[in-house]
């Protein structure tokens, strides 16, 4: 159900609960609808609630945190592995590039969701009753 401009301005938007909800890949506010068609490419409209997606300005953010959070694991872990067991190169090249690509390739969209979540509950960049 989609309420008016002047009474969508009185509800409050739980965060938390929006995020999460991102990270789940659904719709900030009903949690139900999907927030992706395709990998990435965000639903111009929730199939179950009808909040408008297509608003969100996630731009650059998403790659930005993926990047920060994969390399803040895979480096450690990386730095053990050599320290601990000293294995050749091979071995390295075979374990770090597929597991940082499928950590990335996991996490993006979720991050995504987040931050669209985040952009709900705040009303910001065409969630709230301002124009576009």
């Amino acid at each position: 159900m989609t309420l008016p401009p002047a009474l969508d301005d009185l509800v409050e938007r739980p965060t938390g609960e929006a995020m999460w909800r991102g990270w789940r890949q659904r719709c900030p506010r009903c949690g139900s609808g999907r927030m992706y068609g395709r990998y990435l490419k965000v639903e111009p409209v929730c199939t179950q609630c009808g909040l408008a997606l297509a608003g969100h300005r996630a731009d650059d953010a998403p790659p930005y945190f993926t990047i920060l959070i994969v390399g803040h694991i895979i480096v450690p872990l990386m730095l053990m592995f050599e320290q601990r067991l000293q294995p050749p190169d091979w071995q390295h090249m075979a374990l770090w590039p597929p597991l940082t690509l499928l950590l990335c390739l996991w996490l993006l969209p979720r991050i995504k969701g987040v931050l669209i979540g985040l952009q709900w509950a705040r009303r910001m960049h065409g969630f709230g009753s301002e124009p576009h």
